[in-house]
């Protein structure tokens, strides 16, 4: 018989105010509550029907969107284990810019199967290995699943079909004028390699009152002011750009003029006036008939701007300046002075226009086939498009700019992998039933896991029929579904979420395709995600650094009790 020693209980292994949480019931299963928080939170707004969330922030802004990256950015996640996940759709945002919310629900949903077989019985590293293993054949699978190819020569129209799910799933009803926006700015900026293509060139301007249909795509770049000059339209022009404000320099120290007679009076200011007068002359005689300040433009270099017709636009923004140097490229410049040819940019057109009763300045430069194109003029032709979006408030114009954030991003994807597989949740569909399958192969307690995995992928169809028809429906079209792929060439059936029929339809016929790269990658993420918190067994917190809490006073100290 072996003996038992007894474990004393007042071993202190870490300081006073530490927290330390081990096994399953403290560690894992509180991990996964934490998670299932976060992936319920975002799952009504998963889809073209999913919910819009209000939030505001630390700084009082208001957001209401149903757009997962805006979501987990503007919520300040502290949980740990949670906060792995966010961390997850975070580098799906950045890896393809689409798909966080499919990462999030699916990481959801493998740690919520993954709790039942926990309290069976079965260990976590038997969990993770079932995982890995379904990962890897949905992988392999989702390969197979390529329905469609963005075709060689884009044109405007294939690009637009391509990009409608991804911006529907944003702004459902809008997608098709969005789309066409995006592919037509896209259009505009694709470089001789598409490969190349840069989703920075595409900007978005919002400007409030008209309606979406309004809206229009400019060549070049916008900027939603009027110029600070006189002259308002130049073409062909030299342009200089500055980063230092266009104003008589102040002295550091204070100091005192006595002025004994009338003539001292006049002749005070006028060093002043000839020393700034003699530096625009100098960047006039340069050739420059543009100038763009990134800061402050003063009255009286307003004024000799505008003696030596030149005409000064204020951008504020380093983004935008970082930009427009791109476009005219021009250098920027730190000191008032003329330009070296270098530095000096150009830009064929220079011109004030009104777009719905706001007045907006347009910099761009000629395509070619446009009068006036000149192939031996300086600078690089336009790399920059800018979508002008209409709409009645802040908030929607906020919105339409993630979706179209979405398209451009979906685009830039789709030009690395032109490859794309059936929408509206076939394919997961799809993927589920050949899990299953590769499960109900394996020997061992794995099997479990795998089965478990291939009921996790299901939840993205279900999710998109909840959010559109309801949970009852939801179940009715779900088996629908599940019928029509175990027929032969039923992979391409998805839900129809304007229920028309049945609430199926096929993907291919209403030319509802998704990114296989966004989905390959949203797969994997989420397993990984999902993996992670599984091989946590133990939460160990310290004490939050910090002196003591300022004690508050209650009410105001001149109160009488």
């Amino acid at each position: 018989m072996s003996l038992k020693v007894p474990k004393a209980n007042n071993i202190q292994l870490f300081k006073d105010g530490y927290k330390y949480l081990q096994g399953i019931d403290e560690a894992v299963l509180r991990n996964i509550q934490a998670v299932n928080e976060l992936s319920d939170l975002v799952r009504t707004s998963f889809g073209p029907n999913g919910r819009n969330k209000l939030l505001i922030n630390h700084l009082g802004r208001l957001f209401v969107t149903s757009d997962a990256a805006t979501i987990i950015r503007e919520v300040e996640v502290v949980h740990p284990a949670a906060k792995l996940l966010v961390m997850a759709s975070q580098a799906q945002e950045a890896e393809m810019g689409d798909a966080t919310n499919t990462v999030l629900i699916l990481a959801g949903e493998l740690l919520k199967q993954s709790e039942q077989l926990l309290v069976m019985g079965l260990h976590p590293s038997e969990v993770i290995k079932g995982y890995e293993l379904a990962c890897t054949k949905a992988l392999e699978e989702l390969e197979k699943l390529s329905a469609f190819s963005l075709p060689s020569p884009l044109t405007s129209t294939s690009l637009a079909s391509a990009l409608k799910p991804a911006i529907a799933s944003k702004q459902y009803g809008y997608e098709d004028m969005l789309s066409a926006l995006v592919a037509e700015a896209a259009l505009t900026v694709m470089p001789p390699n598409p490969k190349n293509f840069n989703v920075d060139n595409v900007r978005v301007v919002k400007i409030m009152g008209g309606g979406l249909s309004a809206s229009r795509v400019v060549q070049g770049m916008v900027f939603g002011r009027e110029p600070e000059s006189m002259l308002r339209k130049v073409t062909k022009a030299k342009v200089a750009v500055f980063t230092s404000a266009l104003d008589i320099a102040q002295t550091e120290t204070k100091g005192t003029v006595l002025l004994k007679n009338a003539d001292e009076m006049l002749n005070f200011t006028r060093g002043e006036e000839q020393h700034l007068e003699k530096i625009f002359k100098e960047i006039a005689d340069s050739g420059v008939k543009v100038i763009i300040a990134g800061s402050s433009v003063g009255e009286l270099a307003l004024h000799y701007l505008n003696r030596f017709n030149i005409a000064v636009l204020k951008v504020l923004s380093k983004f935008d300046l970082r930009r427009l140097c791109r476009v005219v490229n021009a250098t920027p410049l730190a000191r008032i002075g003329a330009p070296t040819p270098e530095e000096a940019g150009f830009v064929d057109v220079f011109e004030t226009v009104e777009i719905g009763g706001d007045r907006v300045t347009v910099l761009r430069q000629l395509s070619p086939g446009e009068p006036g194109f000149d192939p031996t003029s300086g600078g690089e032709k336009t790399r920059t498009a800018t979508i002008v979006l209409r709409g009645a408030t802040a908030n929607h114009l906020d919105d339409l700019e993630r979706a179209i954030d979405d398209g451009v991003n979906v685009i830039k994807a789709l030009l690395k992998d032109p490859r794309m597989v059936p929408g509206a949740g076939a394919t997961e569909l799809e993927l589920a039933k050949k899990v299953e399958a590769y499960g109900s192969g394996l020997k061992g307690l794995v099997q479990h896991a795998v089965k478990k995995y291939s009921s996790t992928l299901e939840v993205i169809p279900r999710q998109l029929a909840e959010n559109a028809l309801g949970g009852a429906m939801a179940n009715e079209v779900v088996s629908r579904l599940w019928a029509k792929h175990e027929e032969k060439g039923g992979a391409q059936w998805g839900v129809d979420v304007e229920a028309e029929t049945d609430g199926t339809l096929k993907a291919s016929e209403n030319e509802i395709y998704d990114s296989l790269a966004a989905k390959c990658w949203a797969i994997r993420l989420a397993t990984e995600a999902a993996v992670s918190v599984l091989s946590v067994d133990s939460i160990i917190m310290s004490k939050p650094a910090g002196g003591p809490k300022i004690p508050q006073q209650s009410g105001n100290w001149d109160d009488d009790d």
